[in-house]
């Protein structure tokens, strides 16, 4: 028992520091869309708009370079720290190639935009001008990835987080020069929005980089001085073990957009509701992820030590602390729901609404946080490819479809509106927490030396 106690101990140290760094990633999206609001409605939606593009996005070229963290944990545990700088040096050319094709993606995205229906010209415009702006981030945002994933796979999370709050403090000047135009720049309204935040994201790049570089601690991980051209092998299983990653993330943020579309044409009173449980929801489902984040460094480093048992012991305590963490944050929304829905909307439906899908969103609490650690253990085993098959049939073939029958359709039972997509939320959640338990017990049954095989590719 004690070893579980060791073990928690040291996941929260690692998990702590990720959760705050996500937090100020959040809070940089708010500032983006409370500042943009302040210049005009249509600036604010244009963001909102853009964001909705760009993230599925950036994310897919996020998930696709998580592979790095397990690949570094497992070479740090196993002593082969000389292999690393090889390892990240090409991570670097791999974010520069995905982040090319996302910036030709963002370019093009007015096709995108100009096909949704009745769409004002000048929100568009705004919109196209937005992610126009924001798109020379994708580089900065992915490089600066490459460089955290190197620290997180060597069980340094503070850094992250150093970088994520230094990112939104420069966010909020920044955005108040380019949005009203301050010391000789142009007003750009909510395009300023994309030209502040995608120099932020090369600011955090470069603070980051300079810290790797002047870290003690990393000064055996150095990358040779010159050119090191790409190495196809190497890039090759990276985007083996990544891509499974980055299409379950494209995945997840799809559906949420999907079943906001098909919200939409319920009435103001049901899109207000569904977006202020929707935004809540996110907001708590930060703290699994970041534990997630810390699972798959532990499982990695343990695995590379060659101790598939203590791997086993970091999977489970991954998951009681998750599991732990989701019932104190499901308590805390039951008991303030109201509250909680009044400090978005003061109108009595809306909060009514939002506050009755805050309960559906507490009941999926525990399995939405068995699902993103499962996902994380099985990061650190380097078994991603589960993870996409898992969070495909979850999502997209149980969750979207049983929602729609429930909100939509009377073929089970009288039209549930929103609420029918949210049980359908929990029926993906809870078949994805279920199927990830599952494929971890498979694996962790297999012989050590085939567990080792794997996790040592």
């Amino acid at each position: 028992m004690q070893k579980y106690f060791i073990e928690a101990r040291q996941l929260l140290a690692l998990a702590i520091p990720v959760i705050l760094a996500q937090v100020a990633q959040t809070a940089m999206g708010f500032v983006d869309t409370v500042m943009a609001g302040g210049y005009s409605a249509t600036d604010m939606a244009a963001v909102a708009i853009g964001t909705s593009i760009w993230l599925p996005a950036i994310l897919f070229g996020h998930g696709l370079l998580l592979a790095l963290t397990p690949v570094v944990a497992q070479l740090n545990g196993s002593g082969r720290r000389e292999r690393i700088a090889h390892q990240i040096r090409q991570g670097f050319w791999l974010a520069g190639t995905v982040s090319v094709l996302i910036m030709v993606v963002l370019w093009n995205a007015g096709y995108i935009i100009s096909s949704m229906d009745n769409i004002d010209p000048l929100l568009a415009e705004k919109a196209v001008g937005y992610l126009r702006a924001l798109l020379w981030g994708a580089p900065g945002y992915l490089f600066f990835q490459v460089a955290r994933n190197q620290c997180e796979g060597l069980a340094k999370t503070k850094p992250g987080m150093v970088m994520g709050f230094i990112g939104l403090l420069v966010n909020i000047p920044v955005n108040y020069i380019f949005i009203y135009g301050h010391f000789g720049m142009p007003e750009l309204g909510g395009v300023g929005c994309g030209v502040a935040t995608a120099a932020v994201f090369w600011v955090m790049f470069l603070c980051m980089i300079s810290y790797v570089r002047k870290a003690r601690s990393m000064r055996d991980i150095r990358s040779p001085a010159g050119f090191n051209a790409p190495d196809w092998k190497v890039v090759t299983r990276l985007i083996q073990l990544g891509l499974p990653i980055a299409l379950a993330l494209f995945f997840e943020v799809t559906l949420f957009a999907v079943v906001a579309l098909l919200v939409s044409p319920l009435g103001i009173v049901d899109v207000a509701g569904h977006q202020i449980a929707l935004n809540f929801s996110s907001l708590m489902f930060v703290i699994p992820l970041s534990v997630a984040a810390a699972v798959t460094i532990r499982v990695g480093f343990r695995l590379g030590q060659g101790s598939t048992l203590d791997a086993q012991i970091a999977a489970r305590t991954g998951i009681m602390v998750g599991i732990c963490m989701a019932m104190c944050t499901a308590l805390f929304t039951v008991m303030l729901r109201e509250h909680i829905a009044l400090l978005y909307n003061d109108n009595p439906a809306v909060v009514a609404l939002a506050a009755h899908l805050m309960l559906l969103a507490a009941v999926y609490q525990i399995s939405d946080s068995v699902q993103v650690i499962g996902s994380g253990v099985l990061r650190g085993y380097k078994d991603t490819r589960s993870i996409f098959f898992i969070t495909f049939i979850a999502y997209w073939v149980l969750g979207l479809p049983s929602g729609y029958v429930l909100a939509l359709t009377d073929l089970v039972v009288d039209r549930m509106g929103p609420a029918g997509f949210w049980m359908g939320f929990i029926i993906g959640l809870t078949s994805a927490a279920i199927m990830m338990m599952l494929r971890m017990r498979w694996l962790q049954r297999q012989p050590s030396m085939a567990i080792l095989q794997r996790a040592a590719r």
